[in-house]
């Protein structure tokens, strides 16, 4: 989102919405960021997230992430299954890659982005509209934020219904690993976390690598809207 606003997208953001999705798994070779250096990582996406994260963190500790890291991001090379299999030594996760991961015994956690300092303070996802949509029909916007908020406090409430929702409707096969997820994340902090906050930190970081022009007010200013989310704080109190 935030390099599309720096690109001048009509996008507003609207909430924070949870924290913690990614992880970071290495193998024996990499114990922890510093040793990506001369390594293979492997992300499902080019020019997304599964890209900008390992980046970000990659150039936290002093590594120059172009150069530094092989980057694996064909989707046609399936870089989950290489690392898998041992062909490439780091894999940047997402659920339900990282249960996966886990109930294989493949690989170890070198970041938790849930549970793990600095990143675990930040939301890893906002919600978003249409600028024009946001301009022009508030009371439908307030609707939508309000559904995807009551549905993250479900989540945060009562992981099992939620997990049971998400199968019974086909969005995933696995209960067990959606339960995991669920159960895991913290859902529970659009209350207390400070979306602007997210921005300032991400921004100036993506800043310093070079994916974005814009500073973090420039971003704020022309890329939020929180009203809402202010007024459902007070409205959809714990």
């Amino acid at each position: 989102m935030l390099t599309k606003i720096d690109a001048g997208a009509p996008i507003t953001l609207l909430a924070g919405v949870m924290v913690g999705c990614y992880e970071l798994f290495g193998n024996e070779r990499v114990r922890g960021i510093t040793d990506l250096k001369g390594k293979s990582l492997g992300t499902q996406g080019a020019g997304s997230t599964r890209v900008g994260l390992p980046t970000l963190l990659a150039a936290s500790v002093g590594l120059d992430p172009a150069n530094d890291i092989d980057w694996v991001t064909d989707p046609s090379r399936r870089p989950l299954d290489l690392f898998m299999q041992g062909k490439i030594d780091a894999f940047l996760g997402f659920p339900p890659e990282p249960q996966d991961l886990r109930g294989r015994h493949i690989g170890h956690v070198i970041v938790n982005t849930a549970v793990d300092h600095t990143w675990s303070q930040y939301f890893c996802c906002l919600l978003a509209g249409n600028r024009k949509f946001v301009r022009n029909y508030p009371r439908a916007t307030k609707s939508v934020v309000r559904a995807v908020l009551r549905a993250t406090d479900i989540c945060a409430s009562d992981p099992a219904r939620a997990a049971r929702q998400l199968v019974d409707s086909g969005v995933t096969p696995r209960y067990d690993y959606t339960l995991q997820t669920l159960s895991e994340l913290p859902y529970d902090k659009w209350r207390e976390y400070d979306a602007e906050d997210t921005l300032r930190f991400y921004t100036l970081r993506m800043h310093k690598v070079g994916f974005i022009k814009s500073g973090p007010q420039k971003i704020i200013t022309e890329g939020t809207d929180w009203r809402f989310l202010n007024e459902l704080k007070r409205e959809l109190k714990a």
